[in-house]
């Protein structure tokens, strides 16, 4: 909204103020709010759980917030874009109410949420942006019927949503990746997308997230809880769509969807169908790197962390 107030030749400064604002504001208030926010109560089969315990928990309520409201202030306003940073707060918000229940809320009701935050981002994307979709590489454009592309939507968001989640297990790996992730999405929209607005997004939230692993790097005195992973996954997959290129999060999301999203299978196969594969493989994969592979921390996160450098770099490579 700044841009407003000021000629466009100021347009770059406001922009390199905004992210400097955005990672000492970050900062300042994570320092401030350690002692009110709620404290984690260590998971009882996660590897090295119970080092977490006793940590303030939920720091996504302050890192996204601080993002919204720079995104409110330091990039280009569009109605689509103030819907989705209504719903990022609202996943955020969703998230830390569990993160700060004494008793932690079921799946459904959380799966619930979920189901209309996709639904709104998605059916909002539709509107403004209709139903196209770029097959990656192949360079080939498809038009979906808008029923179909919503529904398929949802679910990429709902995925992203979770899989991002389960992530969240080993002091710096969540925040880490993502940064890949969306460093990769700003050098498409910068690049070949030539999309200043999203391109700006994307380095904000970067910018957010240093912010936060200034105090989440391992040893961690904070933990962002489900009010940070749970929005990062939101906007990660609303930066997918928002490509043009849906299928992009198999690749610049990919760490996420196996380390998360295997978990999710499992449990899911076990419960609706009564199969049990992968008996001896530990979910999310990040404990399995840790107690059956032998891999410290530190080694986690950075192999993890390597893998979707990789990734995004072979795929950016490709294109650009």
């Amino acid at each position: 909204m700044l841009y407003l107030l000021f000629p466009d030749s100021a347009a770059k400064w406001i922009a390199f103020f905004g992210l400097i604002l955005a990672f000492l504001l970050t900062c300042f208030l994570l320092k401030t709010m350690q002692n009110i926010l709620p404290r984690d109560g260590g998971r009882a089969f996660a590897v090295n759980g119970a080092l977490s315990q006793g940590k303030p928990r939920g720091a996504g309520l302050v890192f996204i917030l601080v993002f919204c409201l720079s995104a409110l202030l330091f990039i280009p306003f569009e109605k689509e874009l103030l819907i989705y940073l209504i719903m990022l707060a609202a996943a955020m918000l969703s998230g830390y109410l569990d993160d700060s229940s004494r008793t932690p809320w079921g799946e459904y009701k959380k799966g619930l949420i979920d189901l209309v935050i996709a639904f709104v981002c998605a059916f909002s994307y539709v509107n403004f942006n209709g139903s196209d979709m770029t097959i990656m590489l192949a360079g080939l454009t498809l038009t979906l019927p808008k029923a179909v592309y919503i529904l398929l939507a949802m679910v990429l968001i709902w995925v992203s949503i979770n899989v991002t989640n389960c992530s969240d297990g080993v002091d710096g790996l969540c925040g880490s990746v993502a940064i890949i992730s969306f460093l990769s999405f700003f050098v498409l929209f910068r690049g070949a997308l030539d999309n200043l607005a999203y391109s700006q997004l994307c380095l904000l939230m970067v910018i957010c997230l240093l912010g936060y692993l200034w105090f989440n790097a391992s040893p961690s005195k904070l933990l962002m809880g489900d009010a940070g992973s749970r929005a990062i996954g939101l906007l990660l997959a609303l930066l997918s769509l928002k490509s043009g290129r849906p299928l992009l999060f198999l690749i610049f999301c990919l760490v996420f969807l196996i380390d998360g999203g295997i978990g999710l299978v499992k449990v899911a196969l076990l419960r609706f169908l009564k199969i049990h594969i992968l008996k001896n493989t530990r979910t999310p994969l990040h404990d399995h790197a840790r107690k059956n592979a032998g891999w410290s921390d530190t080694q986690t996160v950075f192999r993890f962390l390597i893998l979707q450098t990789v990734l995004s770099s072979a795929y950016l490579y490709a294109v650009l």
